[in-house]
């Protein structure tokens, strides 16, 4: 039993005739061959449903994020700005502290300074003085020595004055006796040694 299959393209027209066995694969041929639209064929041009399924989207999208996310962010970013607001705050607290205290500790070392100061002077006079004192106690020592001295010196003298003056008598004594042949008045001869003496100790 012959069979017509009719496939069309365009304005043409094609029959054939197929057997029994080949009328499935003549029905295939002719849905491969017919002719597609053209707005069909556009890979890139999107259906309807598409359209709605992508605005539907967006429009959940915006929602949750207009009234689910941005309110926690907006929360989040108002925490960590007044975060930091405190934290600088607390640096500027920090910082003034910092500056009062260096303050007080240059005062309280311009104030040790000058009591070091105060101090350094008063010893130096304190020693000024124990200085002067002990110059003075040592002179009234040494004047005193030299005044005990000088009188072991006049002492001294005055003794081996006498001394000599009794051996000068007694020389003169002799030399006058063996000079003239007879005695001579010791009173006379004592009185002119010791003018003669004391005559030349004054020089």
């Amino acid at each position: 039993m012959l069979t017509a299959v009719v496939t069309g393209s365009g304005d043409s027209l094609e029959v054939t005739f197929l057997g029994d066995s080949l009328v499935g694969q003549a029905f295939v041929a002719a849905d491969e061959e017919k002719e597609v639209p053209e707005n069909d064929l556009n890979p890139i041009a999107p259906e309807m449903k598409e359209l709605v399924w992508g605005f539907g989207s967006f429009v959940v999208m915006a929602l949750v994020l207009r009234y689910l996310l941005y309110p926690k962010l907006r929360k989040g970013m108002e925490a960590r700005a007044e975060s930091i607001r405190a934290n600088r705050e607390a640096a500027e607290s920090v910082t003034a502290s910092a500056r009062a205290d260096v303050a007080q500790y240059d005062a309280q070392v311009a104030t040790l300074r000058a009591e070091a100061q105060q101090r350094v002077e008063a010893a130096r006079v304190t020693l000024e003085a124990e200085r002067t004192e002990r110059l003075a106690t040592a002179n009234a020592e040494i004047a005193d020595k030299r005044a005990a001295a000088m009188a072991e010196v006049d002492a001294a003298r005055a003794a081996a004055q006498g001394d000599v003056e009794a051996a000068v008598v007694d020389v003169v004594n002799r030399a006058a006796e063996l000079a003239t042949g007879r005695p001579v008045d010791l009173a006379t001869v004592e009185s002119t040694v010791r003018d003669v003496m004391g005559a030349e100790v004054s020089r």
